[in-house]
Formats: structure tokens, C-alpha cells, sequence
């Protein structure tokens, strides 16, 4: 039995908050995407496929902010059976000084026959930029 679409972001999201690489990668479709609309300079608006997925997760994951959890998540089933909008605040730590990190998310994922065909993270970049220039993230 395939999983429901708000099964598998949900299995999505905790495969990233773990920096669980491998997991996400398999809950991708083979061409599936991830996409950033809103993003700082130095971040991929798009990458595509599970080959990219890996490589751009790999490189990045627990370099510059890692992860403790998720806070006041609220998902959004839509009329469409594929489509999940999930908000939330992404809470962690910024790896190279050790401040906090929160962060304001918005995904819509698409996710058909029990994979992500695409997600798209609209972010808040105020945050991240500001660790990647060496500060805390807001809080």
C-alpha cells in the first residue's frame, strides 16, 4: 500500500530535521526537485533529481546549521490529493558559533504514487543569511 501524501512529507521533514540524507533521498521521485523561490546568494534555486539531491545534501548537511526540531508545524491537506502545505518553524543551532537558529518555513510539496515530485521551501532568508555571515539566526 502506498503511503499518503501527508505520510510521506511528514516522513520528508523528519528525514531532514535528521539529517537523515539517504532517507530523504528515497522519499524523492527520480526527477522530483527541491526548490528555494526565496533564497540568499550562494544557494541553488533548484535542484533536481536524486544524483543532485544527494550531492547538494551530502555538501551541506550539518555544515552550517543543524536541526533539533520543528516547532508549531500545521499541515494543509489540499483539494488536490497530491498536493500538502506544511508551516513551520525550523529550530537549531548555527554550527560554527553555536548561537540559536529559528526559522519561519513554508513547503508545498506535490507527491504522487508515494514520492515527492517536487517541494518547494519558501524560507524565510533573513536568518540564513545572517549565520552565513556569522551571526545568530532570528529568534
Amino acid at each position: 500500500m502506498t503511503a499518503s501524501s501527508r505520510e510521506v512529507v511528514d516522513r520528508v521533514l523528519r528525514a531532514g530535521r535528521e539529517q537523515d540524507v539517504e532517507a530523504f533521498v528515497a522519499s524523492m521521485a527520480p526527477d522530483g526537485y527541491i526548490e528555494w523561490p526565496f533564497r540568499p546568494a550562494g544557494v541553488p534555486g533548484r535542484v533536481r533529481g536524486r544524483a543532485e539531491i544527494r550531492r547538494h545534501l551530502t555538501e551541506t548537511a550539518g555544515t552550517l546549521i543543524t536541526f533539533d526540531e520543528h516547532r508549531d508545524v500545521v499541515t494543509h491537506e489540499t483539494t488536490d490529493p497530491e498536493v500538502v502545505v506544511v508551516e513551520y518553524q525550523a529550530v537549531g543551532t548555527v554550527v560554527a558559533t553555536g548561537a540559536p537558529f529559528e526559522q519561519t518555513v513554508i513547503a508545498v510539496f506535490r507527491v504522487r504514487d508515494g514520492q515527492v515530485v517536487s517541494y518547494r521551501d519558501y524560507i524565510n532568508p533573513l536568518p540564513l543569511m545572517a549565520a552565513l555571515a556569522g551571526g545568530a539566526g532570528e529568534r
